[in-house]
């Protein structure tokens, strides 16, 4: 009988791309649970999969294999037609936020185009009175009611494709890097309107992005990724207080911290040449850059998530031989 407390359960997910040399995994065996009204924050260096697997969720990109379960309900071999009435349900926040959206629209037209698309309101006078709303809800003046997106810097850019996310009144929202493209002052306004939307509406967001400061104050939990596979999942505040995974340890020793001279803390460098991620041998995936790796990790089978602790899941081949050391 189905969590009602889960919202998304996604069962090793998988995406795989063809191409002249093979099959590129972009994501390969991605599971895990979110619960309603939380945040699962989703990091890793540039091409490890997490844009896919967040488009991948929404079927905006057709998985490989693999469920994706939303709201108790299989939609993974749903049709696009039948995937419609799901769009009201799950929405998307993108990265850039310029070319997410219609140069030719008016900011009236991108935020009440959604309400129209899926009859939210159904008379122009209800359309224009919740596209007003939106406007206050996300913070946009309405004196930029006529302007486009041109005429807007990129926070007010943003907040437009928050309305349209919000326009549809979903329960999910994937955000996919929606700060990385914003100066530092925009990007707290930002991050401050998403936590207060989540408190006033109880959504629930997957949040992709390769900023660990910013997952840290935004996520209730943290996967991190490692060409297309979760290789830590955990708690924020245990994620960042008791990283396992050499990968994640040398992620969070690259976050800049404010300390100079001799306190300044070493940093963890990660050497060796990424792992093509085209026709990958089953082996751990991150040996060739690994300071910690064992013989067995350039042999044995790749190592899959184990839980070591209640919610903290890890995939090492040093958790097996740590455990056999107390043994």
């Amino acid at each position: 009988m189905p969590d009602s407390n889960t919202l998304l359960e996604v069962r090793d997910l998988t995406k795989f791309f063809d191409t002249p040399k093979g099959k590129l995994h972009a994501v390969d065996g991605v599971s895990f649970k979110l619960e309603r009204g939380k945040t699962l924050g989703i990091v890793g260096e540039s091409g490890c999969g997490k844009s896919t697997t967040g488009r991948t969720i929404l079927k905006l990109i057709e998985p490989t294999s693999g469920q994706i379960i939303f709201n108790g309900e299989d939609i993974t071999n749903y049709s696009v037609r039948h995937m419609r009435r799901f769009r009201t349900q799950m929405q998307m926040i993108f990265q850039d936020p310029f070319s997410s959206l219609d140069p030719r629209q008016s900011i009236m037209q991108l935020i009440s185009e959604p309400i129209r698309e899926h009859k939210i309101c159904t008379t122009s006078a209800e359309i224009a009175k919740r596209t007003l709303s939106l406007m206050d809800t996300v913070g946009l003046a309405r004196r930029f009611l006529n302007s486009y997106p041109h005429e807007l810097d990129g926070g007010r850019r943003q907040r437009i494709g928050i309305a349209r996310a919000l326009a549809v009144n979903p329960q999910l929202i994937v955000c996919d890097e929606p700060v990385s493209a914003l100066d530092v002052s925009i990007q707290a306004q930002i991050l401050n309107l998403l936590r207060q939307l989540q408190r006033d509406i109880g959504l629930t967001y997957v949040f992709i992005t390769h900023d660990l400061s910013v997952v840290r104050y935004f996520s209730d939990d943290v996967a991190v990724m490692y060409l297309g596979q979760m290789v830590e999942k955990a708690s924020s505040d245990n994620l960042f207080a008791n990283p396992v995974h050499p990968y994640t340890k040398a992620l969070l020793s690259a976050i800049p911290l404010p300390i100079v001279g001799k306190d300044k803390p070493v940093r963890k460098l990660i050497t060796g040449e990424v792992t093509s991620p085209v026709n990958l041998p089953d082996r751990c995936r991150f040996f060739s850059r690994c300071d910690m790796c064992l013989e067995k990790c350039s042999s044995a089978c790749n190592p899959t998530l184990a839980e070591i602790e209640p919610k903290h899941f890890v995939a090492c081949h040093l958790i097996d031989k740590e455990k056999k050391d107390v043994q």
